[in-house]
């Protein structure tokens, strides 16, 4: 039964995180839904497992990401490595903030916040979609350190559970000028070393201790988040290049509505 539980986590986990409607209240959710109990409800595994989902980003991005490529000429060196030094000055708020609040972001882990923040991001989407303007950064290259940074400041506002680490970056992204392809590619960069850094945390801060079965679950669970976020990320990129956000919103809004109707009656 728990390896049925943590397929479906694996699942779960490799589609909302790269969608923006919230990978990790989703798995707090599902969770309740099932009525988990033992090491999958830890965070040590909910952050740990994500682990799967960065490996799918590093492997259909391996040739961007990688600055060494042969292939590459010296003007396509240059500007990888300026995409990870903009990657990297973007991730300084939420090294500074997100690990100052971590343990106190704990306490709004419950199904009432996590609803208020599907709706409201929800909300969001359908406003600035709304109000849509070309965007003026249509390549990464286009993108300024100072536009980096304040995307970055997005980023620490998903630590409110409900939020979506990429719903919040490509929302500020967005907001800040960039096109969606830009704002969503961006946004899973930014993932690779935040989510290595948050999961590395959680292992070092854990103090539940895993048995060997434990163990034998997360990897089952990282290796199916992998394979279901591979297909993820691929949807996403062909989806935006032919349509907005709305449908994203929507879903968040619906859902979040859902959730709090369904612990209203239950």
């Amino acid at each position: 039964m728990d390896f049925l539980k943590t397929l479906i986590l694996g699942i779960v986990e490799g589609i909302t995180e790269w969608l923006p409607i919230s990978s990790t209240g989703h798995m707090i959710l599902v969770n309740e839904f099932m009525k988990t109990s033992g090491f999958l409800t830890q965070d040590v595994f909910l952050y740990v497992i994500q682990l799967g989902a960065i490996l799918a980003i590093v492997t259909l991005y391996f040739h961007k990401l990688n600055p060494f490529a042969p292939s590459k000429t010296k003007e396509e060196r240059i500007n990888t490595w300026q995409m990870w030094f903009k990657v990297a000055v973007a991730c300084l708020p939420a090294a500074i903030i997100g690990l100052l609040l971590n343990d106190f972001m704990e306490h709004f882990e419950n199904p009432w916040v996590i609803s208020a923040m599907l709706i409201l991001y929800g909300i969001g989407f359908l406003v600035i979609e709304r109000f849509d303007k070309k965007a003026r950064i249509q390549d990464m290259n286009q993108m300024t350190y100072k536009t980096a940074i304040f995307i970055g400041l997005f980023q620490v506002l998903s630590i409110i559970p409900g939020t979506s680490r990429s719903g919040a970056t490509i929302l500020g992204a967005m907001l800040l000028g960039c096109s969606r392809a830009v704002s969503a590619e961006f946004s899973f960069f930014l993932a690779i070393p935040v989510m290595f850094g948050v999961s590395l945390l959680k292992l070092v801060t854990n103090d539940y201790v895993m048995a060997g079965a434990d163990w034998g679950l997360l990897l089952f669970g990282m290796a199916v988040a992998y394979l279901v976020s591979i297909a993820s990320v691929k949807f996403l990129m062909g989806y935006v290049k032919r349509h907005d956000f709305k449908v994203f919103g929507w879903y968040r809004i619906v859902l979040g509505i859902i959730v709090i109707l369904y612990f209203l009656i239950f």
